[in-house]
């Protein structure tokens, strides 16, 4: 594509984005109940089987090719098929990736997911704050705002609730599941302000993200999971909105698990 075309692409899809958001019909308040109990059922099913993989080292982590990965390769894969799976107004997004850090460890890992103060420059841009609330153990409460942009720029506050659990001192893995989701309107400015249930627009409704970890070949085999539930894209409006859609769990979903990466290979 040369750049006249896909600069018509881009400003196509923002003007498609732009009627989009002052569309009445395009504002999707919260989820269906039909929605929630097919989103709820599907993450027990995930959680189920990463449960079973975790009482063992052996398959401890998901299927992937370890030697692509201790070749420095990052792999991402989707697990539902095609934009996402259709719910009732709903769509359910299932991405998966893993790498290879090589003399990394478990305990470095942990220590990094634990230093909430510290996400906002590591997950930079996408990560603006992070706070522990609350600590049980190894049972947390935490809030982020994060920041998407693709075509538009969505800002949101979250709340998360976090379980880390070990299977032994080279196996290891955590569970985050989203308490709260609000879209912030004019983040940074004197008329911020969280929108209400029916004035939201349905960017992200749930995201649960999984960690696994495993320590062996000299060096740290890390894997995430996010499952998240979006709002489905109206009729019609695929060529504007489905790119959007279909992009941010993936690009999200890469970008957390580079910069991880990143920081791990920074650590002595």
């Amino acid at each position: 594509m040369n750049e006249r075309k896909q600069n018509r692409c881009e400003c196509l899809k923002a003007v498609g984005v732009l009627l989009l958001l002052v569309t009445p019909a395009w504002v999707a308040a919260q989820p269906t109940p039909a929605a929630t109990a097919a989103f709820n059922a599907y993450v027990a099913r995930v959680e189920t089987q990463m449960a079973a993989r975790h009482r063992s080292a052996n398959g401890f982590l998901a299927p992937v090719d370890f030697a692509r990965l201790r070749r420095s390769e990052l792999i991402v894969d989707q697990v539902t098929t095609g934009t996402g799976t259709e719910l009732p107004g709903a769509l359910l997004h299932d991405w998966r990736g893993a790498a290879f850090i090589a003399g990394g460890k478990g305990a470095d890992f942990e220590r990094l997911m634990e230093d909430f103060s510290a996400y906002s420059k590591v997950y930079a841009p996408q990560v603006l704050s992070a706070r522990l609330l609350e600590r049980d153990g190894d049972h947390l409460q935490a809030t982020m705002r994060i920041r998407q942009k693709h075509v538009l720029t969505v800002v949101m506050d979250t709340a998360y609730d976090i379980t880390f659990g070990r299977l032994d001192a080279q196996h290891g893995y955590s569970i985050s599941r989203s308490k709260e989701i609000a879209e912030i309107s004019s983040p940074g400015t004197p008329h911020e302000r969280a929108l209400g249930r029916s004035e939201e627009h349905g960017f992200l409704w749930r995201m649960n993200t999984y960690w696994s970890y495993e320590e062996r070949d000299g060096g740290l085999y890390i894997e995430i999971e996010s499952v998240s539930l979006s709002r489905s894209i109206p009729t019609g409006l695929g060529w504007a909105i489905g790119p959007f859609i279909e992009s941010v769990p993936r690009d999200s979903l890469e970008f957390t698990l580079r910069a991880t990466c990143d920081a791990l290979l920074k650590r002595p």
